[in-house]
């Protein structure tokens, strides 16, 4: 039995090594040498993988040790690919990770890829990297395969294993065998794409998809905000339709749908071709953090407050509810946006790290009060337990004439003064 390589222990690499763990040889690699140890201690920050499902795990290892990996057969690549400051694809990471695999891989090799990249990435700029490092060469010595993850950071529900997976290799039979590699653990089944190009860009375009009716949503908000017209009243009234589409106003961050569409922007125009849709929807999501501050700003002007030196909270960073995940999180477009404004803004949130907020944003993590003076409350995060706070307990947070923001929509009508 081929034994394989999972090259990134992250909120895609540390399932997928675990799913495979309980049934062959794996070498879970990642650089950081503190989460190797922390994996081997058997806990998993993430909260993605329980400390028993690591157990069960028996054959699998982490190391932060390359040489680690010369024995290994299969090597699957599930390294971050974000965006850079300008919004371009930034491929450091995979590129880093290639030399890696390129410089221990075997002959027969097979690569497999499942981080996002644009259509063609795969072959383009990672297949020369295993090339230049290893002396092989490409569909003769070693083979290639890209199925994109479809990770769901903090979904109990939707988990590696039942969820469908698109498959693909760079020659049929390596395409048959990538196949029955993850088919082998995948209990929902897998879906052969033609060429990795196909399966790259399915990927690609699933979250921004998303992001562009998320971005309609957004739009929906601010023309019913001028209207004064309750935007999730108007929501709960259309899904009655069989057909609507279930999408929900809010802030657009995490490491897929605020970032991938930027990889499919980026090909189309060095194609020539200017994606007029995607990017606009891209514009609209990038702006609601700015448009949610400005929106409480005003509201805390008609209520007859001082915004210079007003005190703010903001409950929860994280990028999405019930997940401790803090990348691209563009709640802290909102702090910012305050600050600019004068507010002094505290933030909490139950579920984060407190070591990577202040280490990635600058952001100490406040514990939350039982009582407090604050001039406006924003509920930025839906977490089950801001969800299940009463009225008291939320009011108890506001002065007499506080203001409290719920963003989601996640308390009853009436019950909060400003909604998205």
């Amino acid at each position: 039995m081929k034994k394989i390589a999972v090259v990134g222990l992250g909120y895609v690499g540390l399932p997928l090594a675990v799913a495979f763990g309980g049934h062959r040889p794996v070498v879970g690699f990642d650089i950081n040498q503190q989460r190797i140890a922390e994996l081997r201690s058997g806990k998993d920050h993430t909260l993605e993988v329980a400390a028993a499902e690591l157990a069960a795990a028996d054959q699998l290892m982490f190391t932060d040790h390359a040489r680690e990996l010369a024995d290994c057969d299969i090597f699957i690549v599930t390294v971050p690919t974000p965006i850079d400051e300008f919004k371009a694809p930034d491929l450091t990471p995979l590129v880093r990770a290639s030399e890696t695999v390129g410089a221990v891989m075997p002959k027969g090799a097979i690569v497999i890829f499942e981080s996002t990249v644009y259509p063609g990435a795969t072959e383009e700029v990672c297949v020369p990297v295993l090339e230049r490092e290893s002396g092989l060469q490409f569909n003769r010595d070693f083979f290639v395969g890209y199925s994109p993850e479809r990770i769901n950071p903090g979904d109990r529900e939707h988990r590696i294993t039942n969820i469908l997976k698109v498959t693909s290799g760079s020659t049929a039979e390596i395409a048959e065998e990538v196949d029955a590699l993850y088919a082998s653990v995948i209990t929902a089944g897998t879906h052969k794409a033609s060429s990795i190009k196909v399966a790259e860009a399915a990927k690609v375009i699933e979250n921004t998809q998303r992001d562009l009716n998320i971005a309609l949503m957004n739009e929906l908000a601010m023309i019913f905000s001028r209207l004064n017209i309750d935007t999730q009243e108007v929501l709960a009234a259309a899904a009655t339709k069989w057909n609507f589409l279930p999408f929900k106003p809010g802030l657009v961050g995490g490491h897929c749908i605020g970032v991938d569409p930027y990889y499919l922007t980026h090909k189309a125009q060095a194609v020539g071709y200017h994606p007029e849709i995607i990017l606009a929807g891209r514009r609209v999501n990038d702006n609601m953090g700015a448009y949610v501050a400005s929106a409480l700003v005003k509201s805390m002007i008609r209520a007859g407050q001082a915004v210079a030196n007003a005190q703010v909270l903001i409950m929860g960073l994280s990028f999405k509810e019930n997940c401790p995940d803090l990348r691209n999180t563009r709640v802290i477009d909102v702090v910012n946006e305050l600050r600019e404004f004068g507010c002094r803004v505290d933030v909490v949130d139950s579920w984060a790290d407190a070591d990577e907020a202040q280490q990635e944003y600058g952001i100490e993590l406040k514990q939350l009060p039982d009582e407090a003076d604050y001039d406006a409350v924003v509920v930025a995060v839906p977490h089950r337990d801001y969800a299940e706070m009463s009225p008291d307990s939320l009011r108890r947070l506001l002065k007499n004439d506080g203001i409290l923001y719920d963003m989601k929509g996640i308390y009853p009508l009436g019950m909060a003064d400003l909604r998205l």
